[in-house]
């Protein structure tokens, strides 16, 4: 039995198991006085993410010199041997393929069990 299955036919129970008790709309009342959820604090917590992100990196470019190291390693790159790059990319490819053999594996496992 798949888990999704499982999950739904286990809500289903639930539900059924526990029925409404009825309470005189005390718990209608009690909700609205809550009201809703500030969505303030969401708002300022995201700023908060972003701007610490923001400034990361621009802490990171300035200390590693302007991000004159990516012009470096570019620079490397351009002296590889072409063999090595046709290698790279050959022996890339045939990680891709065989994750995705697996993908297709495990997803058919998981189908038929």
């Amino acid at each position: 039995m798949s888990t999704e299955i499982q999950d739904d036919w286990l809500d289903q129970k639930l539900q059924e198991a526990a029925p409404y008790i009825e309470d005189d709309g005390f718990t209608v009342r009690v909700l609205r006085q809550l009201g809703q959820p500030e969505r303030q604090v969401e708002f300022l917590r995201s700023f908060i993410l972003v701007a610490m992100s923001a400034l990361a990196s621009a802490l990171t470019y300035v200390l590693s010199d302007g991000g004159r190291f990516i012009l470096v390693e570019m620079f490397r790159l351009t002296t590889i041997p072409t063999v090595w790059v046709v290698a790279f990319a050959l022996a890339s490819g045939m990680l891709v393929m065989a994750g995705g053999i697996f993908a297709a594996m495990y997803k058919t496992h998981q189908i038929q069990s």
